[in-house]
């Protein structure tokens, strides 16, 4: 008999259509802390071995109520067979959640944005297992991707939905958290590849990166249809993080979030760079409320808007953003106050966003998993 299973996608939108289902992850308690199905609600997620399940006898056992539904997680969508089977043998209606927390760190869910006048179609690629968030943006029948992720399926879909020729991909900088797409999307069409000159370098060492790449420069644009997209060069988080202006749309990358701003301590020159942040949000001060703030990350679900599109006006970031309401003194206190590690990963996703290093899609899955943390937090 085929076990029943539920696509990541499946999954999420149940979760987020508001329907009953509790997400029962039997991998060990500790495998939790590099990430787990945090979209549903703390009271519906379970975490039981799956060697202790199988020592349960009836469903008061697990303490699962057995008229909701459940969604069984592993790490790559194997241990969570048995399991299920296991469960509807006690009366419960389960499914095996298809390829497991790999798959589910993978998964995108494409969103619709209002966009600004000289864009027909603005969508947000928001990766929900990572936080991460990139951009399809449209205006008269051509396309710029900003801030694409390794797997281009979706993107490539939006695109090809749209009906629109691509123009370009750009990064907003070089990420740590997550290996690019945007080398292999740029060679696949044929098209720039823009990055800032400052962030195709290994920041640990100073070893030059070996991509091809147009380079950017602070107040120059990206042109596609009717729409062009200034470029603004906000470093702090890294040394070559740009902002792209369209319109009031600012998206920003890990430069401001919607509750926090980007890291300046990934790459072991705290002091220096928050200083270098600092700067570049004296210049974001000039930035008008009514601004829209899109970013590459998000830490919590209370980032969302009702839609669980992630972004907001200036005016109201600068209200609830403790970081936008600090003086210099105050925020370089605030700043070494929260500088800390972060995964060993990220050095290693760095080099291959360089192109210093290669890795396999096994070896990528590893690097990649779990929640960014690119914000300070």
């Amino acid at each position: 008999m085929t076990t029943p299973e539920i696509l990541p996608a499946d999954l999420a939108r149940a979760i987020e259509g508001g329907e009953p289902i509790h997400v029962l992850d039997i991998r060990a308690p500790f495998r939790l802390a590099s990430g787990k199905i945090d979209l549903v609600a703390e009271d519906r997620f379970y975490n039981i071995v799956g060697s202790r399940l199988a020592t349960m006898r009836s469903p008061s056992d697990l303490g699962l109520d057995p008229s909701i539904p459940v969604a069984v997680v592993c790490g790559h969508g194997n241990s969570s067979k048995p399991a299920t089977e296991f469960l509807n043998q006690l009366g419960y209606s389960a499914r095996s959640v298809r390829g497991g927390m790999a798959a589910w760190m993978q998964l995108e869910v494409v969103r619709t944005l209002t966009p600004p006048e000289s864009l027909d179609q603005l969508r947000q690629f928001d990766r929900v297992g990572k936080g991460a968030l990139g951009y399809l943006l449209v205006s008269d029948g051509e396309a710029l991707v900003i801030d694409p992720p390794r797997n281009l399926r979706d993107v490539l879909a939006a695109v090809d939905e749209t009906d629109a020729a691509l123009a370009g991909v750009a990064e907003t900088h070089c990420h740590a958290d997550y290996i690019s797409g945007g080398p292999a999307l740029a060679q696949r069409f044929g098209v720039p590849y823009y990055l800032h000159p400052a962030d195709a370098i290994y920041p640990y060492d100073g070893t030059p990166g070996t991509l091809e790449f147009d380079p950017l420069s602070d107040g120059g644009t990206i042109s596609f249809g009717r729409a062009q997209a200034r470029v603004i060069h906000t470093p702090g988080h890294t040394e070559g993080h740009v902002t792209y202006m369209v319109d009031t749309a600012a998206f920003t990358g890990d430069f401001i979030f919607v509750a926090s701003v980007g890291r300046p301590d990934l790459a072991g020159k705290t002091s220096e760079w928050t200083t270098t942040l600092w700067e570049s949000l004296s210049k974001a001060s000039a930035w008008s409320n009514d601004v829209m703030i899109y970013p590459a990350h998000y830490s919590a679900d209370a980032e969302r808007n009702t839609d669980r599109t992630v972004g907001r006006s200036l005016g109201e970031v600068r209200k609830d953003n403790e970081a936008l309401q600090l003086d210099e003194t105050e925020f370089a206190a605030w700043v070494h106050s929260k500088a800390g590690s972060f995964p060993d990963a990220y050095r290693t996703i760095k080099a291959v966003n360089v192109g210093l290093m290669q890795v396999d899609d096994g070896q990528a899955d590893e690097l990649e998993v779990g929640k960014n943390e690119c914000a300070v937090a």
